[in-house]
């Protein structure tokens, strides 16, 4: 909690001592930006009212003072006080060290190798289709791995978007609400034949790519089909830790994704394999093998580096000491953050049958249901 405040750098600045000692600083201009009265903030949802240019320039502020629970600051450009929260104004606080270096993660990110077969991100459907804390961790496992399971599910089709519901919308595609995955003549895809499959982000071709997946399982009596998650951080970590420079190579340049496998579809991207932000935190890998187009974004003197930067990701990525494999039985299904866990699958028969389906659920739903659920348990 805080403990003091004053008005510092001639009233540019809010200082703040919490009851551990440890000082916190706002500026005025961000003070007032993020004010919670009803003139700067809608009281029914939250948003801004304001903009960036109707805040005085060379705005100060007029004083500052704890009253019980709030800390309140009246400014240079109005005479009435504000009221902060001190809890929002920490959880808020910016006044730290800034991420520094390349290759890190959000705080909630937990990478991993084959070693979490061990301890298998996975629940009951019958348990978390009604709430409470068994979805809460079920969702919080799948934001923190990128990757989970779910057993005991309808075996019908369209039972995918049950799954999809339980944190958001299913995006539709080229290849519709939800595609089958299934052996077909003359495929319009590879992933609808029984070959194996490289593992791969899917759709690397798109621009927005799909940021997460799901794959239900209807039928799987075929000899092989296992499916196989890597995740695509700990692959990452693994080159910088080994090569730096060619973890940048494949970080500061684009390749190249198409798609023109559907009549009147024709898909291309420009992304790098390995995105990360202007601070270095990673974001996204993008990897398909099948889905690559020629390269041409690489200066002529780096192309045989980034090539061997390639080769060695994707050295990482097939090592088996990278993959979590297991068998879906009829009513199982798998999610994958899809900017981050690839996916890929052993080959299988011409005997007995494989029938999966797939969609694509957004990101932002998931990420949205556990705020919500967090803030309810606060």
């Amino acid at each position: 909690m805080i403990s003091d405040i004053s008005v510092g750098d001639n009233g540019q600045c809010l200082n703040c001592v919490l009851n551990s000692g440890k000082a916190l600083r706002f500026h005025a201009i961000w003070l007032r930006d993020n004010a919670p009265d009803a003139e700067t903030r809608s009281a029914g949802n939250g948003q801004r009212l304001i903009t960036v240019q109707s805040i005085v320039e060379n705005l100060t502020i007029r004083s500052a003072s704890l009253n019980g629970g709030t800390v309140d600051v009246v400014f240079s450009d109005r005479d009435q006080e504000i009221a902060f929260d001190p809890h929002w104004l920490i959880a808020h606080s910016y006044d730290r060290s800034p991420e520094t270096g390349e290759c890190w993660f959000a705080d909630w990110i937990e990478t991993w190798d084959s070693a979490l077969m061990d301890t298998l991100p996975v629940a009951d459907f019958d348990d978390i289709r009604a709430g409470g804390d068994a979805l809460y961790d079920w969702l919080s496992n799948l934001r923190r791995y990128g990757f989970a399971k779910l057993r005991n599910g309808a075996v019908e089709s369209g039972a995918l978007l049950d799954v999809a519901g339980l944190f958001g919308y299913v995006r539709e595609t080229n290849y519709g609400k939800w595609f089958e995955v299934r052996t077909e003549v003359n495929p319009v895809n590879l992933a609808y034949t029984g070959m194996a499959l490289q593992a791969h982000t899917d759709n690397p071709y798109r621009d927005p790519v799909p940021t997460m997946q799901i794959l239900y399982c209807l039928e799987n009596s075929a000899e092989g089909g296992d499916s196989i998650v890597v995740d695509g951080f700990r692959a990452a970590q693994r080159l910088y830790a080994e090569d730096a420079g060619g973890y940048d190579l494949l970080s500061r340049y684009c390749a190249r994704f198409s798609y023109e496998g559907s009549q009147g579809v024709a898909l291309h991207s420009r992304r790098p394999m390995i995105e990360t932000t202007p601070d270095g935190e990673v974001t996204t890998i993008r990897f398909n093998n099948r889905s690559a187009a020629p390269l041409v974004d690489i200066p002529f003197e780096l192309m045989p580096a980034y090539y061997r930067a390639w080769r060695r990701f994707a050295e990482i990525i097939d090592d088996p000491a990278m993959e979590v494999k297991f068998k879906l039985a009829p009513g199982e299904c798998f999610v994958v953050d899809n900017t981050r866990v690839l996916h890929a699958r052993s080959g299988y028969s011409g005997e007995g049958s494989r029938w999966l389906q797939g969609c694509y659920p957004d990101k932002d739903g998931l990420f949205s249901t556990l705020a919500a659920m967090e803030k309810e348990r606060a």
